[in-house]
């Protein structure tokens, strides 16, 4: 199997980064240089209509939208590593769910208060207010759920930890901290150590 990865440092291509390391998935990267605007050019626009990072090209296809890369990679790879559940069991339904939790329903709220915080012309302190509100709710959602099991899917790390952190780390430098959830604080802290999340990502 040929996997290109379509990635620039530090940016939203970076938990699919993670991912490949974590499940030591064999492939080429091509750089693409988004700050000078090469993810708009025809060759690239070509692969990934988006013109955004991150995306694969699995034996020529495309697939983009990081949560779709990290649900692919889950069924493709993970579950043989143990890294992901197998297909038909609860787990799995549990893993869907709480990955799209955090790739639409968490990251829509730290992404509406980065929006109402930064300078711009869309600050607004009463959406901040109401959006820093919205986030603890979901973090108490994940305290519930993290006080109970040290992992998002019971007693095993799994993919869906890395996928989950990811979007709640980010969190963190956008104004949702997680001092006052000490279950999700240390779980955080335990991804983020993984080897797979250091280097060049």
């Amino acid at each position: 199997m040929s996997v290109v990865f379509y990635w620039h440092p530090m940016s939203s291509a970076t938990p699919v980064a993670c991912a490949l390391a974590e499940l030591g998935v064999a492939h080429d990267r091509v750089r693409i240089d988004i700050r000078n605007g090469e993810q708009r050019t025809p060759e690239y626009l070509a692969i990934n209509p988006n013109g955004k990072v991150p995306c694969l090209v699995v034996d020529g296809t495309p697939i983009f939208e990081g949560l779709a890369i990290h649900l692919w990679l889950g069924d493709r790879f993970g579950v043989a590593r143990g890294l992901w559940p197998a297909a038909d069991t609860p787990e799995r339904l549990q893993a869907l769910s709480w990955c799209a939790w955090a790739y639409v329903t968490y990251a829509a709220m730290i992404n509406r208060l980065m929006l109402a915080t930064r300078e711009g012309p869309l600050r607004d302190s009463t959406q901040a207010a109401a959006a820093g509100q919205g986030a603890a709710e979901l973090l108490g959602l994940l305290e519930d759920r993290l006080g109970s099991q040290p992992w998002m899917l019971g007693g095993d790390y799994s993919l869906v930890d890395l996928v989950v952190a990811q979007v709640v780390g980010y969190g963190t430098y956008v104004g949702a901290g997680v001092d006052a959830y000490p279950a999700v604080a240390a779980w955080l802290a335990q991804v983020q150590a993984r080897p797979a999340m250091q280097g060049e990502v």
